[in-house]
């Protein structure tokens, strides 16, 4: 049988090649699993096929609680390594590397759940404003990348990994003003649709804003540009945001997740099924998406309390 080592570089070959993880999930498994066979290590043991439900459980609390090498994890990143750590022994066991999963009753820890950050649709109306500072190229460029950030729920990587071909600016009677093809976490592709103001902003921005910024550069079949004529970077595209809301005199933080879950959130505030916005998003499951039903039922919450004559408390 071969030894740790080996049996966790197989299973990474499968998240890497079978399953296609995305390049940040598969560093953040691999800190795991190399944490994991330490500590399996540090217990003895030589295999997979050795370790026990005990073991599994003390690494969870190892990781909860932390030890001198290693601070304690937050009930998020604990999360994480134990589902990792239980597809690893669920792939080893479907595979026949050994012949038990010590980590099937192995729970991980409960995360508690944070309401996603929104603004209001008048702030976002300012945020955008504030992008186009001018009519030069650049800023062309950033009032069509918020645009379509909001416009679409789209993630920073996503919309920075845009190619020009990925857009299909034209309309269809009453119906969205476009599509734009996204291509997601797994590298799963979705087609999401492009409002008339994110079409309006992209077909401004490549008529008279991308010709000019792609003279400086070689060729590239990306959408949005830098001043070099390349792809424009995430850690630009979150300076354009950083900028917009800062001449939008914000109160809040804004960061390129906050207009994903103001897309979300006012969907859902305007009626639309969770399901649809879950596809919209690209959510694998739906669960996912659902947290945003907890940020609709608090604004309702609010709404009954100011208006009802029977919600306030009496003396109030």
């Amino acid at each position: 049988m071969p030894g740790l080592d080996a049996q966790v570089a197989r299973y990474v070959d499968h998240l890497t090649v079978e399953r296609g993880l995305a390049a940040n999930t598969l560093v953040a498994y691999r800190r795991d699993l190399s944490r994991y066979t330490r500590y399996l290590t540090w217990l003895g043991r030589a295999d997979l096929g050795e370790v026990t439900e005990p073991d599994v459980t003390g690494f969870v609390r190892d990781l909860r609680e932390g030890s001198q090498e290693h601070p304690a994890l937050s009930a998020t990143s604990a999360a994480r390594a134990v589902v990792c750590v239980r597809g690893l022994h669920r792939f080893c066991l479907l595979e026949g590397i050994t012949t038990h999963d010590p980590s099937r009753d192995v729970h991980p820890p409960t995360v508690p759940k944070r309401l996603p950050k929104a603004i209001g649709v008048a702030e976002v109306e300012s945020l955008l404003a504030a992008a186009a500072a001018d009519d030069s190229p650049r800023a062309l460029r950033d009032r069509a990348l918020l645009e379509v950030l909001y416009g679409t729920g789209a993630r920073i990587s996503e919309a920075v990994g845009l190619d020009v071909d990925d857009l299909d600016l034209a309309s269809e009677g009453d119906g969205p003003a476009g599509t734009v093809r996204l291509l997601g976490k797994g590298s799963k592709e979705r087609l999401v649709p492009l409002g008339s103001f994110a079409r309006d902003a992209v077909e401004a921005y490549l008529v008279r804003g991308r010709p000019a910024l792609a003279q400086s550069g070689t060729g590239t079949p990306a959408l949005f540009l830098n001043a070099r004529g390349g792809r424009l970077t995430r850690q630009s595209a979150w300076a354009v945001l950083r900028s917009a809301a800062e001449r939008a005199h914000l109160s809040v933080p804004v960061s390129p997740h906050t207009l994903r879950h103001s897309f979300a959130t006012h969907l859902l505030d305007g009626g639309a099924d969770v399901r649809v916005v879950q596809e919209l998003l690209g959510h694998a499951s739906v669960a996912t998406t659902q947290v945003y039903t907890l940020v609709t039922v608090d604004k309702l919450r609010e709404v009954y309390a100011a208006s009802h004559p029977r919600a306030r408390v009496a003396g109030h």
